[in-house]
């Protein structure tokens, strides 16, 4: 579970429209091989009788279960989401695989937030940062990217950790040509891939690593690269090193948007999460708000 504070703005941008599907739940579970369509007929019946709406009276006669009316209910709503095990993505993406659990449930109130009192047009790129290694950084970067997509928003991950990468790990991808290569010149922002399953989600993985990634970051490519992704992207979420680990996520920081600080129960101290702040603040970065990750 988590909990977030995000600073107070009047919203600005609202979110997408849901277009709905054209096929009745009906159609949809029996396209997906859930229900046959001789019960059809026997799922209307029940339906008509108790005045119930036909997902349940399909689970009531045990013909398809909860994850499956959730699975049909998804493609009538356009809400992208997987069944673990059938995709390549990773266990960490629970607004991927379980969007219904309390976690995603969670992810979602904080991209709200974002939504009313952060996003718009002049805030896009959202740098993750956290004190120390094993927060959650990557982790909430991930997800928040993730349930943006499903939201419609046009998106994409950058991973500007090039010394421990994670994102092309928990999305399945190679780490092929990816940041370190965009800003040593010698690819462009098209190395960003787009995920799979998600038609509005792109990945720019960290790329091999170089030996100088403080380095790539200081310079003014980083900057042109921002600029590009902000005419290009509706949200940009940034993943970063740890702050232990150099100054990396200062420089990030000083040049995205806003910064999302994340802190973890029972691991994070007080006096480092403010300090974390405070080097923000001193580097020139906005803070957008803080997150307490629970697990």
């Amino acid at each position: 579970m988590m909990k977030s504070v995000v600073g107070a703005r009047e919203p600005v941008l609202q979110p997408s429209r849901i277009s709905l599907e054209d096929r009745t739940i009906g159609r949809i579970l029996v396209d997906m091989g859930k229900l046959r369509p001789r019960d059809i007929d026997r799922v209307f019946t029940l339906h008509r009788q108790k005045g119930i709406r036909f997902g349940e009276a399909a689970r009531r006669l045990r013909l398809v279960k909860d994850a499956d009316i959730q699975q049909a209910l998804s493609v009538q709503f356009d809400y992208p989401y997987l069944k673990s095990g059938h995709s390549a993505l990773g266990p960490d993406l629970v607004s991927a695989h379980q969007p219904f659990d309390l976690q995603a449930e969670a992810l979602r109130d904080l991209r709200t937030q974002l939504l009313l009192h952060w996003v718009g047009s002049d805030h896009k790129v959202l740098a993750i940062v956290s004190a120390d290694a094993k927060d959650g950084r990557s982790y909430v970067a991930a997800n928040l990217a993730v349930v943006f997509a499903q939201l419609g928003e046009k998106t994409l991950l950058i991973d500007a950790d090039m010394r421990f990468p994670r994102q092309h790990r928990i999305f399945g991808h190679g780490n092929g040509p990816g940041l370190a290569q965009v800003l040593a010149g010698r690819a462009g922002i098209d190395a960003a891939e787009r995920v799979s399953y998600f038609d509005d989600l792109w990945l720019l993985s960290a790329g091999a690593a170089p030996p100088n990634p403080l380095e790539l970051l200081s310079r003014t490519g980083f900057t042109r690269l921002l600029d590009e992704t902000r005419a290009q992207f509706t949200v940009v979420v940034v993943d970063t090193p740890a702050a232990t680990r150099g100054s990396d996520a200062r420089i990030v920081g000083a040049r995205a948007d806003g910064v999302l600080a994340i802190a973890r129960q029972n691991r994070t101290r007080l006096r480092d999460l403010e300090g974390l702040c405070r080097a923000m603040n001193v580097n020139g970065a906005r803070l957008a708000g803080t997150v307490l990750n629970l697990v």
